[in-house]
């Protein structure tokens, strides 16, 4: 099984995330932020990837350390599992609808990282979260994972759906690009020969 844990401590964090790329969406999740940990566990459920997060920060002075550091801490952990990307799919793409919001996500697990975000929120905040955190967390998991990640939503209304449309259309794209496909019999999926 394709499986990792890392640990990231530094003054502002202490982080820990395991995954297991071949699981079956199994997600125990303690960022202290609860919007984010119901977002995290939807980004297992809808991906089949199990992960684990503890993550104690310092919120006594915002969120904002403790979302870029589980975003940075969970893509170090699916890279590692990905170790040298051979026989995957690649490419993901998923259209994520949630009532009146439809979301779009494109992921490409070239280990040439690279955020596109096209997303806004009319409000500032969703629970306890500063909405504008979002990208922070994407841009972190998408630079650590080695994903080039293109998140656009193309129409919505409610701050907690856009969000919830942008964490499940990733699960969802990003089921795709890591699943082992049978008929690259271990190749790495490049004319370079290497990811």
């Amino acid at each position: 099984m394709r499986t990792a844990t890392k640990t990231r401590n530094t003054v502002e964090t202490s982080i820990t995330a395991t995954v297991a790329l071949d699981g079956s969406g199994r997600a125990a999740i303690a960022t202290g932020i609860g919007f984010l940990d119901h977002m995290v566990e939807q980004l297992a459920r809808h991906s089949l990837i199990d992960i684990e997060i503890e993550a104690k920060g310092d919120l006594h002075v915002d969120a904002h350390h403790t979302v870029e550091d589980t975003g940075i801490v969970l893509g170090q952990a699916i890279a590692e599992a990905l170790g040298e990307r051979k026989g995957i799919a690649r490419f993901g793409e998923a259209m994520s609808a949630m009532d009146e919001t439809l979301t779009r996500v494109v992921v490409d697990a070239s280990n040439r990282p690279f955020l596109v975000w096209k997303v806004g929120f009319p409000s500032p905040k969703v629970g306890e979260i500063d909405t504008e955190l979002f990208q922070e967390w994407f841009r972190a998991f998408a630079q650590a994972a080695g994903l080039t990640l293109h998140v656009e939503t193309l129409y919505g209304a409610n701050s907690h759906h856009i969000a919830e449309s942008c964490f499940k259309g990733l699960a969802r794209a990003l089921r795709q690009a890591v699943e082992v496909d049978a008929r690259k019999q271990g190749a790495v999926p490049s004319t370079k020969g290497v990811l």
